[in-house]
């Protein structure tokens, strides 16, 4: 059985990006948000952009890739020198996705899991300022426009605003289905 989420809820990331889209999504439903950061929890392990010529890698090790200063645009220059040493310099080598996992946990060790993802190509060289991390060489499938050149609005707002495209916009989407009260 499925249940409602109501009041606050605690996003387990140290990630202020995340964190932000996190309480633009939840905002219109009623919901606070809170970061793991701001309670003092442990940083979680996070899923992130997996290449497919890199065999997957920097999957889970996304933000690790970036180092502790989070250099994401060290992190694209290695994807990038990576993939040019593995010949893939033409957008059918270059496929790429977004995995987002969300989970509610509640203390009596209830969960609702869902999981949603975005694919597409990463560009080089890197295009646009908006988002964070590597949205500004990934292109979704479908799209003329990087992450990176996307306002918020466009990449993770929900219809009517937006497109709902991200792979969080689509993960929150599938858990408002189940735990969130029709707005």
């Amino acid at each position: 059985m499925h249940r409602r989420i109501t009041g606050k809820l605690v996003i387990a990331t140290h990630n202020p990006g995340k964190l932000a889209e996190m309480k633009e999504l939840l905002a219109p439903q009623g919901i606070e948000a809170v970061s793991a950061g701001e309670l003092g929890l442990p940083e979680p392990d996070e899923t992130g952009i997996v290449v497919d010529a890199l065999d997957g890698a920097p999957g889970i090790y996304s933000a690790r890739w970036a180092g502790p200063s989070k250099d994401f645009a060290a992190a694209m220059a290695q994807i990038e020198r990576l993939l040019q040493e593995r010949g893939a310099t033409t957008p059918d080598k270059r496929a790429a996705h977004f995995v987002s996992a969300l989970c509610v946990a509640w203390p009596d060790d209830h969960l609702e899991e869902v999981e949603a993802r975005v694919d597409g190509t990463l560009v080089w060289p890197p295009r646009g300022t908006a988002g964070f991390g590597y949205d500004p060489m990934f292109l979704p499938n479908g799209h003329d426009r990087t992450f990176g050149e996307m306002t918020s609005i466009e990449k993770h707002g929900l219809p009517p605003l937006g497109l709902g495209l991200s792979h969080r916009a689509r993960a929150f989407v599938k858990l408002a289905e189940i735990c969130l009260e029709p707005r």
